[in-house]
């Protein structure tokens, strides 16, 4: 039996899975264009680095579009909250709470139910509307930065264990699509898709996108 005492995760399945698909993708467009523009004479180092950079570069990009996210969501609510204790009248309460649910739950909920919430919302304390941000949120944007930066630790495994750089190019390609297609069997599951197509499109998806990105220009 699960324990409903236990911490909620700061980042959940879904955002986990899609940043180490965002990083996955970022990684493979610049190493698939350095590739192509060096030809036979592929230079590891600054393959290794360029990747790395990149992802770092893009991972803090993501922190900070997570952290105005939290702000943005954080401050609707408040707008919401303040909105129904400023309504009118009960009807412009409970039509401001029913547009706030989700269509399926508002549609069936009574208007006896609408009212209780309404009278418990206004009974809160006035919402403070500035940007408030969390020790959470804080963790949830580091989480993001580092999830897109070591998502491509293991596309650099097959250039530190082989030689030859263009067979460790080729076996680079393998774990990628081994990893698009666990992302996709994970999204899957998360979904309520069938994991092994959801797995076998991923690959499918990223494979183009990755495409499309190198043939303009990365």
């Amino acid at each position: 039996m699960s324990d409903a005492s236990a911490p909620r995760r700061v980042l959940d399945p879904m955002e986990r899975i899609s940043e180490t698909l965002f990083g996955l993708i970022m990684a493979l467009t610049f190493i698939c264009s350095l590739s192509i523009a060096s030809g036979a004479g592929i230079n590891i180092r600054t393959m290794l680095l360029g990747a790395l950079g990149c992802n770092l570069a893009w991972g803090i990009v993501d922190g900070g579009l997570y952290l105005l996210a939290r702000i943005n969501d954080r401050g609707n609510k408040a707008l919401t909250l303040r909105a129904i204790s400023q309504a009118p009248d009960p009807e412009t309460a409970q039509r401001i709470i029913s547009d706030a649910l989700p269509p399926q739950l508002a549609a069936i909920l009574p208007l006896d139910r609408l009212e209780v919430l309404r009278k418990t919302l206004q009974q809160l304390p006035e919402p403070f509307l500035g940007p408030r941000l969390t020790k959470r949120d804080w963790t949830g944007a580091l989480g993001l930065c580092l999830l897109s930066f070591f998502s491509i630790f293991p596309l650099t495994i097959p250039f530190v264990l082989l030689r030859d750089p263009r067979l460790a190019l080729h076996v680079t390609y393998v774990v990628a699509i081994v990893m698009l297609f666990c992302c996709g069997y994970a999204f899957g599951v998360r979904s309520g898709l069938r994991p092994w197509m959801a797995g076998l499109s991923m690959v499918a998806m990223g494979s183009a996108l990755v495409g499309v990105a190198v043939a303009l220009g990365g």
